[in-house]
């Protein structure tokens, strides 16, 4: 974990201060700290300053390099920057600056404020450009020989930090100057040790914005990260992943942090360590070595993030499939790490605290002592290795309150005896934290990224009874796949997995049929409808009062919008009718350019007209029909159609939503976060549905005390989506979809933009759509094509990562108590186990999830949840057929059955394994099923359906091996509109799995005789003319049916007649209906 620049912390390095960029002491704390400073100096003068007269620091020229050091730290604490370049001298009266002018101009304005409030004097030598400033150093060590000189000593004592060597050219005239004055030299590097020890509410301040910055990077970049990889088995280095996370750490907002990026910097570069090579010193560094994520591989991660110069650390140790060994020396490891922690407590030693952690490892696993890491971590502030402050079994340091510590515990070389890969065979282990000493109690961990062995122990083995397979698979759409499946089970291992899948399907079977059993006889509602009758409309009044009709101006027709009324001039009045009693109006003209305006009414009695109340109330009632109105004016008329047809519309709309919220189920008022909390908040998102209106514009959604707003700059698009309402909440990221969403499945309708929907979705375009104007392809090397590309790749990562925080953090609030009963998490669909089909009219992928089985990319969604569902029918599943359909039984046989249709067959396989693991008892079939039929006879007879062994008229595997008497007890639940499967070779297999019922195809084909099946073509010829002259349609010549024949057959065929007595020879379907069968053909 090598040292780190204080580039952030850094002052005008001699030039002017660049515009903006002006720098400011802070000079109440320079006052403070000086203080404190001088207090610490007289009252630890002889154990830790040396007996110091006089304190000479001086800091080298700014550098790139990655370096910790003292006097640097010194300046930061002091003055709040850095300043390069500068040697400061403290005696008893007086404070020494030498430097160049501009750092000169900005440390004017402490020498009033020191000389009031602390008796000091400061004074500023500048040092002028190109020199070394010999001059002004004469006058200092003039300034430190005047000191008074005690207890002996010949010379006074100058304290330096002597592990600093002095660097440019001041410094080391500097130095050489003062060896020259024969001064004598203590190294006070102690005493600022135990100066900067102790944090004041500023650092402490700044130490927990760095700790969570690191945190929150090690949670949203690092972990995600590393997670996505070992799940799509990608190829990464360990110095790219240390690039991915610096860049996070120098622009918070990746990590969702917001801290300003000019605060913040690295502590050194990320580490990140696997396959076998590990070294747990503060040195250590990312190689270009791939990732290792195999069985019993050990990974780990260790971040640091500064913020105004401050320190912190969090280092994790992931492990992959873990050995006995790998988990127990981490589990002892983690125990330890916590004692160590928990031993941080004012008035103890460090050495203490060293001992806590080795008491449980000398415990627990005493084979791992030699292996535990010398040291538990050192203090942290503005150098993230304080020196004098490292937690060993020699350090007797005494801990006080508010003191920092890098805790960092590991277990370095271990080995795995049982592990045959070279790579795994040895591994290490390392946790750290940053955490502050309290007054009572253990210390703060500020770094909370979890580290218990659940979230940190990930494993990818598969059922023990499985044989072990690649862990890369080749995923293939075509139908080799399913050819390659089938013909491999013929293998020992595709047999018994079979087996135990239909061992498994015998007993969810058995179980679903008593489920079923159970449900039907407690189900006293029948088979009625269960649909609400629908509100009739109120009395439609235009005008309460004759008064309020308003006086005739002109014997013209008048739309009245406030009143929603039509005024219609009718012998010599205008008579008012609501515009709801409407049914068409139109606008007509003729050649004597005579415009008619024609209104029809609705009419009790008419086709297409909706029954009323108010129908039966005024039964004896006249009722006009149909009025016309002529007009030489054809723009009026045209203005007045327009205008009633435009009111009409917004009357019914109207009218629509009242009849949908009727309906709505009532539901509690959101409860705004107000001042209690920030709500969470993610901004420029579209809605589904989506609002009307012409021109859309994004909106926020914020999740609040009890529920979601979503709501744009408009204030009357405005959605609310209460958490008790929710019945499914999906997050899915655009990986190969345009669009990430976050998804929610109610348990009971609400409106958006007047519509009724029990699905709202939230999402966001990763990727726009752009169109090359060049029209032609462009190269795959084109910089701006390249360019392109990489901005797309690292907008969908963003947008991804927002939405994942998003939906981790409103996790984490449906945790609290509140929530516990409502059972929310967001679930992700698994797209390794999605396969197309067609749920509406047309083809998408659907996903499972551990939940539901969805489709939320397009609209109409697709949501279906695994709990609702009874069996699955898995329907036209045979030996060569291309597609079969899904059917889908809710539990509520009242649901109509959910169809996916033109399922490939090379999803066969995958389906029927998750519907197996999801505990779903599924069925197959050749042909489609009438279920609405089905249903009814069940939910009509339930007590035979339980009689006949419930579900199991749809195990065709059972009805093949059973007698005929099994065949007897399905014929009840025989489906009675099953097609019957075409004799032509050309009809396409994926016909529409939707048919009707035919039940004369079974009848003929059991009247069709063996006779038939045995005839010559001129014997079905004589059958056929004999049964059209039957039917009276025989007109055609024997020529012309020779002529369609030869269209039909596609080539000559000699006829019976005209001289040629050979017989037709080949075969092949036809069209025609006289080359069928006579059972066949009077079906046509």
């Amino acid at each position: 974990m090598g040292d780190s620049r204080n580039g952030n912390a850094r002052a005008p390095a001699g030039g002017p201060p660049r515009a903006g960029n002006t720098y400011e002491i802070d000079v109440k704390n320079f006052i403070s700290r000086t203080k404190a400073l001088y207090a610490h100096w007289n009252e630890h003068s002889v154990d830790l300053w040396g007996s110091a007269d006089a304190l000479a620091v001086a800091t080298p020229p700014g550098s790139d390099d990655l370096r910790y050091l003292k006097s640097s730290a010194l300046n930061i604490w002091l003055l709040g920057y850095e300043f390069p370049d500068t040697v400061m001298v403290f005696t008893s009266k007086k404070i020494h600056f030498l430097c160049s002018k501009t750092k000169a101009s900005v440390l004017e304005v402490v020498k009033k404020p020191a000389l009031e409030g602390l008796r000091i004097d400061v004074g500023i030598y500048v040092k002028a450009k190109g020199e070394d400033g010999t001059g002004h150093m004469d006058a200092i060590c003039r300034a430190i020989r005047d000191l008074p000189v005690g207890n002996g000593k010949e010379t006074p004592v100058v304290g330096h930090v002597a592990r600093e060597a002095p660097e440019g050219k001041l410094l080391e005239a500097w130095t050489e100057r003062l060896k020259n004055e024969n001064f004598q030299f203590v190294d006070i590097t102690a005493g600022l040790t135990d100066l900067f020890a102790v944090k004041d509410a500023t650092e402490i301040i700044n130490v927990k914005k760095a700790a969570y910055l690191a945190y929150s990077v090690m949670k949203n970049v690092v972990v995600p990260k590393l997670e996505n990889v070992i799940d799509e088995e990608k190829d990464v280095t360990h110095s790219s992943l240390m690039d991915l996370t610096e860049k996070a750490i120098l622009e918070p907002t990746k990590a969702n942090v917001k801290l300003r990026a000019e605060n913040v910097d690295i502590c050194y570069p990320p580490i990140f360590q696997s396959g076998g090579k590990f070294d747990l010193k503060p040195s250590a560094a990312s190689d270009d070595e791939l990732l290792t994520y195999d069985p019993a591989s050990i990974i780990i991660c260790a971040v640091g993030a500064r913020y105004n110069s401050y320190c912190s650390n969090v280092a994790r140790t992931y492990l992959i499939d873990a050995t006995p060994l790998q988990s127990k020396a981490y589990e002892v490891l983690l125990k330890a790490h916590e004692a160590a922690i928990n031993a941080l407590r004012p008035g103890k030693n460090l050495n203490a605290v060293y001992q806590a952690a080795l008491s449980v490892v000398e415990k627990e696993a005493p084979e791992l002592v030699d292996k535990l890491t010398k040291s538990a971590g050192t203090g942290i502030g503005l150098e993230f290795r304080e020196s004098g402050l490292n937690i060993n079994a020699k350090n007797d340091k005494v801990l006080r309150s508010d003191m920092a510590f890098n805790v960092s515990l590991g277990f370095q070389n271990l080995e795995c005896e049982t592990e045959s890969r070279s790579k795994n065979k040895k591994f290490s282990l390392l946790l750290a934290d940053t955490v502050i000493v309290k007054d009572q109690g253990p210390a703060d961990i500020l770094t909370k990224c979890s580290k218990s062995v659940k979230d940190v122990a990930y494993s990818f083995k598969e059922d023990e009874e499985e044989e072990e397979k690649p862990r890369k698979k080749s995923r293939s759409s075509g139908p080799e796949n399913y050819i390659t499946k089938t013909a491999l089970r013929s293998d020992n291992h595709m047999v018994s997995k079979e087996e135990l899948r239909k061992q498994h399907q015998a007993e969810l079977a058995r179980q679903k049929n008593e489920e079923t059993a159970r449900r039907l006889a407690g189900d006293s509602s029948g088979a009625g409808d269960r649909r609400s009758t629908a509100k009739t409309s109120n009395d439609l009044v235009a005008y309460k009062n004759v008064n309020d009709v308003p006086q005739p101006r002109d014997l013209m027709i008048q739309v009245d919008q406030k009143n929603e009324a039509l005024l219609l001039p009718i012998y010599g009045n205008l008579v008012p009718f609501h515009v709801a009693t409407i049914r068409t109006v139109s606008n007509q003209h003729d050649s004597n350019r005579n415009n008619y305006i024609r209104i029809i009414f609705n009419v009790p009695g008419t086709p297409f007209t909706p029954q009323d109340s108010n129908t039966l109330k005024n039964q004896g009632a006249i009722y006009l029909k149909e009025v016309s109105f002529r007009s030489k004016d054809s723009k009026h008329s045209s203005e007045v159609v327009q205008a009633i047809k435009t009111l009409r519309r917004q009357v019914n709309a109207r009218e629509s939503e009242r009849i949908e919220r009727a309906t709505l189920v009532t539901q509690e008022k959101l409860q705004l976060a107000g001042n209690k909390f920030k709500p969470l908040r993610l901004s420029d998102l579209w809605i589904r549905p989506q609002f009307s209106g012409r021109k859309r514009i994004p909106g926020t959604l914020e999740a609040h005390a009890n529920g979601f707003r979503y709501s744009t700059t408009r204030p009357n698009e405005r959605v609310d989506v209460l958490f008790a309402n929710i019945k499914h909440a999906f997050f899915q990221p655009a990986e190969k979809e345009m669009i990430t969403v976050l998804h929610f499945h109610l348990h009971n309708h609400i409106m958006v933009a007047n519509k009724k929907t029990k699905d709202v979705q939230f999402y966001v375009e990763v990727m726009d759509v752009v169109q090359s104007l060049g029209g032609g392809r462009r190269s795959a090397y084109d910089p701006d094509e390249i360019d392109e590309e990489q901005r797309e790749r690292a907008r969908k990562n963003k947008i991804n990562m927002d939405f994942n925080h998003f939906a981790s953090r409103v996790n984490d609030m449906w945790q609290q108590p509140q929530f516990a009963s409502l059972d929310l998490e967001f679930d992700q669909p698994l797209r390794e186990l999605g396969f197309y089909g067609v749920p509406h009219k047309t083809s998408a992928f659907i996903i499972p999830t551990s939940s539901c089985l969805v489709e939320i990319t397009e609209m109409p969604f697709f949501v279906v949840s695994l709990s609702e569902i009874e069996i699955v029918n898995l329907e036209r599943v045979g030996f060569g057929q291309k597609n079969f359909d899904m059917a889908i039984i809710f539990k509520d046989f009242k649901k109509d059955v959910l169809r996916v249709d033109s399922v490939p067959t090379s999803s066969l396989e995958g389906i029927k394994e998750w519907l197996d693991t999801t505990d779903i008892k599924y069925y197959e079939s050749k042909l489609n099923l009438n279920w609405r039929q089905i249903l009814k006879t069940i939910t009509d007879d339930p007590q035979s359906f339980v009689e006949e062994g419930g579900w199991e008229f749809l195990n065709l595997d059972g009805s093949d091996s059973e007698s005929g008497g099994s065949e007897e007890s399905d014929k009840g639940y025989e489906p009675s509109d099953v097609e019957v499967e075409s004799e032509s070779e050309d009809e396409d297999s994926e016909s529409a799995s939707l048919v009707e019922s035919e039940d004369e195809d079974e009848e003929d084909s059991e009247d069709e005789s063996e006779e038939d099946k045995g005839k010559t073509w001129d014997e079905l010829e004589r059958e056929a003319t004999n049964a059209d002259r039957e039917h009276g349609a025989e007109s055609d010549s024997e020529e012309e049916r020779k002529r369609r024949k030869m269209r039909a057959f596609g080539k000559s065929r000699p006829g019976s007649s005209g001289g040629g007595s050979g017989r037709s020879s080949g075969g092949g379907g036809s069209s025609n209906m006289r080359n069928m069968p006579p059972s066949k053909r009077k079906h046509r």
